[in-house]
């Protein structure tokens, strides 16, 4: 009599080993949200660019990566819900001044970020960008009503009226909620330099310092690798312009020919950065080469070059 042999009844799988695959894509899901939300695609190609500067290259240049805060996140008081939306260096009076886009008002800064006062901004909507150009002109950019208001500041001014000085129509913008931004006054190619936040755009408007002429010219780029731009400064030294993202944590430096050089990161942990600077909208560089910069809703922060 034949002995039945025994069941080969094969053993289940595990369900972890037949759904590996599902775990394989969450992982990859998982590290690809991170790094969209750390904005490491931002910054990856730019990091290995840097590796090819010579360092003859990177001393003719800003170089961003050797920056580290010296002042990190002071507050600025009183201003929790007025939005610091810029910065500009006057190197006349060796003093900031920045606007606030919630509350419109011009205020003027220390080096250290002290308030020293306050000018109220009467007839402007949402001032979000400032730059000092010349004999104690300044250009305000109000992003809300699309224009470019060239006003005059000195030691007496309390404050100041849109329908005093001369203002200028931007233009409509691609889109018209995040539009004209950041504006920088290059002295050494006689221009005003304007950018759009989304998307990132340049642009440059002739100007003798304290008029524009002509109209605007948009500047063909393809190098602001930023999801946002929030605010622009040129480096008096080098002529090298400083773009801003607040959404990408990003600082770009650009050279005279629109290429990108170096940059930084605004994340927590890097550049002496104790905590990442929320939301950074407002850049600016001095002569020797300081940087400073401010973030929504009341924060300062002062970068140095470390030798």
């Amino acid at each position: 009599m034949a002995v039945p042999l025994p069941s080969a009844t094969p053993q289940p799988r595990s369900r972890f080993a037949l759904r590996w695959y599902s775990w394989l894509f969450l992982a990859g899901a998982i590290v690809y949200g991170v790094s969209w939300a750390m904005h490491w695609d931002d910054r990856g190609v730019l990091w290995v660019m840097e590796r090819f500067e010579t360092q003859a290259e990177r001393q003719e240049s800003v170089w961003l990566p050797d920056y580290h805060a010296v002042i990190d996140g002071k507050l600025l008081p009183g201003m929790e819900k007025d939005e610091a939306s810029d910065v500009s260096y006057n190197p006349q009076t060796k003093t900031l001044f920045s606007v606030m886009g919630k509350n419109p008002f011009l205020v003027e800064l220390s080096l250290q970020g002290d308030v020293l006062r306050k000018m109220p901004l009467n007839g402007w909507n949402n001032p979000e960008g400032v730059t000092v150009m010349e004999n104690g002109q300044m250009a305000i950019v109000d992003e809300r009503m699309h224009t470019l208001t060239v006003v005059k500041v000195d030691a007496s001014t309390q404050q100041l009226n849109i329908a005093d000085f001369k203002s200028y129509d931007l233009g409509p913008s691609k889109d018209q909620n995040k539009a004209f931004e950041g504006v920088t006054w290059d002295k050494r190619n006689q221009h005003i330099v304007l950018g759009e936040e989304r998307p990132p755009a340049l642009f440059t408007w002739k100007s003798d310092g304290s008029t524009l002429t002509g109209d605007k010219q948009k500047v063909a780029t393809t190098e602001l690798d930023m999801r946002n731009l929030s605010a622009l400064a040129v480096d008096p030294r080098t002529g090298h312009l400083l773009a801003l993202s607040a959404d990408s944590h990003l600082l770009l430096e650009l050279d005279e020919k629109g290429e990108q050089v170096s940059f930084m990161t605004l994340l927590g942990g890097f550049n002496g950065l104790k905590n990442t600077i929320p939301r950074a909208e407002g850049v600016t560089m001095d002569e020797d080469g300081t940087l400073y910069m401010v973030s929504e809703p009341n924060l300062f922060y002062r970068f140095e070059k470390q030798k």
